[in-house]
């Protein structure tokens, strides 16, 4: 078993106004329109960046969610790779109800994960809450849980699952998940071949292929 990132994030998330009220002050200490957008592109590009170091992580990410999701809370969990919720959950992306578009993430995340651009523009256009059962039938969360408690247990054991497997497999199918989501299915193709010409010749393919083959106990792997 190797270690995982497992990322439980109690959300409650709305926009920090505290930095928006420090943001405003750095941007009205320029006069110039110039370095004004200087000010406010670094900021974005920064919280940008925090988002996407989710996605980055050579490890799954798995996402526990209740109450409200909201605005930045949905961005930071659409850079996620799984997702779960309490029937308490619900989701907003409020941007539009607010004078701004989401610039972290959402909007270029969440339509590839529910494959409906129709849904996906009535969310982000009306900025209505969506709950728990909405986001499962959608398929922006896996599965529904009713308390934190039963959550956080069935997530833990699926973390512990995905922590049993090679580290050399899980890792290698997420970066070619995330590669072939934004490319080509020839491009993605191409990519898996390149990687695997090393990777079928790990050590990790010749222990879980001899436990397969011998019906044998979980093999152990070693860390990556």
């Amino acid at each position: 078993m190797y270690k995982i990132s497992v990322f439980f994030h109690w959300i409650e998330s709305r926009i920090d106004l505290f930095d928006l009220m420090n943001l405003g002050q750095e941007v009205a200490n320029h006069d110039d329109i110039a370095r004004k957008s200087k000010v406010l592109r670094c900021f974005i590009k920064t919280y940008q960046d925090c988002l996407t170091a989710l996605e980055k992580c050579d490890k799954p990410v798995l996402t526990a969610i209740h109450n409200g999701c909201i605005g930045g809370g949905v961005d930071l969990v659409s850079a996620a790779d799984i997702r779960y919720c309490t029937e308490d959950a619900w989701f907003q992306l409020k941007e539009t109800e607010i004078g701004m578009a989401a610039d972290v993430g959402t909007l270029q995340r969440m339509p590839k994960i529910i494959g409906s651009m129709s849904t996906f523009n009535e969310l982000a256009f009306t900025a209505r809450k969506f709950h728990s059962s909405e986001a499962k039938n959608i398929g922006f969360v896996t599965q529904v849980y009713d308390t934190k408690e039963s959550m956080l247990e069935n997530v833990m054991n699926i973390a512990s699952d995905i922590a049993s497997k090679s580290p050399v497999g899980v890792q290698m199918t997420k970066r070619s998940i995330i590669y072939s989501r934004d490319h080509t299915v020839q491009e993605g193709l191409d990519h898996i071949g390149d990687w695997n010409q090393i990777l079928l010749q790990s050590e990790d393919f010749i222990k879980a292929s001899m436990a397969v083959a011998t019906k044998d106990k979980k093999p152990i792997f070693s860390k990556l």
